[in-house]
């Protein structure tokens, strides 16, 4: 068996059960992390069962592949689900892909690796990419950006009330000295903050922010749903995990959009072949979350959010 790390994944079971597995179906796994939503449904796959997974992050990968060669089920792509579209022709099986997992964000062993730079609770290099040898740095964004570009990442994918003030104490700090640390920005932000919400550090809000800027987290998203529309076949299953507010209304919108099909605008001549040619998708009405046992269990469950929704052509 592949390497046993410490890491409890949120909504196993649930995540699992809703993908509908079949025993000689072809499953992806668009953020393998350390495995636990991948090791499930190995476990329920039959010896012609297909399972692609995917992670940017290199540590997963590693694992990843180990775990592939022992099961030789298993095919392994490094880089985003962004790119799903592209890995799933490689293998011939656009729109034949049964079910599609994406478990969005950061994962714990990433926040608790300081070296990684996710977290303001230990101090390390901020960094904050999920591929440290892809892309640019949150330190070396942050040492060049305009305060105007700070302010709208904060304020966008931070959904943070004192964006601008937070951004200008930025600008200001790094003309003392390189911010290069997760313990001088955190402490840079809280002194900006003036108002601390309870039980929520100060800098929660701005590390979000650029972690997802960084990583260009919403934009894969949007894309990955797009691909993975067209990666199912009729009656395949899409399920995603959200942590944040941001990624799940992109997913809801996402599959009401596909709900309603293509509209057009009025008067706009429109044959039967046109509308039957639309993908569209059902969405489960009500979404997914942790029990409280779960999340008694493993804290960080407590803001995740899972939506199903299943193609119908």
């Amino acid at each position: 068996m592949i390497e046993e790390l410490k890491h409890t994944t949120v909504l196993l079971g649930e995540a699992v059960k809703q993908l509908n597995i079949v025993a000689d179906g072809i499953y992806i796994d668009g953020t393998f992390g350390r495995g636990g939503h991948s090791q499930r449904i190995l476990s329920q796959l039959g010896a012609e069962g297909k399972l692609l997974v995917i992670d940017k992050d290199p540590t997963a990968i590693a694992i990843a592949n180990q775990l592939a060669e022992e099961d030789s089920r298993v095919s392994v792509a490094h880089g985003s689900f962004a790119q799903l579209k592209e890995w799933v022709k490689q293998h011939h099986w656009l729109g034949r892909v049964d079910g599609i997992l994406l478990d969005l964000g950061v994962s714990s062993p990433q926040l608790d690796d300081a070296q990684r730079g996710f977290s303001f609770l230990q101090n390390g290099p901020l960094d904050m990419r999920m591929n440290p040898d892809h892309g640019v740095s949150a330190a070396d964004w942050l040492a060049r950006a305009e305060v105007r570009d700070i302010a709208t990442v904060l304020k966008e994918y931070g959904e943070e009330r004192f964006a601008r003030r937070i951004a200008n104490a930025i600008v200001h700090a790094r003309e003392e000295a390189d911010i290069t640390t997760t313990k001088q920005l955190a402490e840079i932000v809280a002194q900006a903050n003036p108002s601390w919400e309870k039980h929520k550090h100060p800098a929660t809000r701005s590390f979000q922010a650029i972690r997802i800027f960084v990583n260009r987290e919403l934009d894969d998203l949007q894309q990955g749903l797009d691909d993975a529309l067209q990666c199912l076949h009729v009656s395949g299953r899409l399920v995603v995990i959200s942590f944040h507010s941001l990624e799940d209304r992109i997913v809801k919108r996402f599959i009401r959009k596909h709900e309603k099909g293509t509209e057009y605008p009025p008067g706009v001549p429109v044959t039967a072949d046109m509308v039957a040619s639309t993908q569209r998708l059902r969405g489960e009405r009500k979404p997914v979350r942790p029990s409280e046992e779960e999340v008694q269990q493993n804290p960080r469950a407590r803001s995740s959010i899972m939506r199903v929704a299943t193609k119908l052509r």
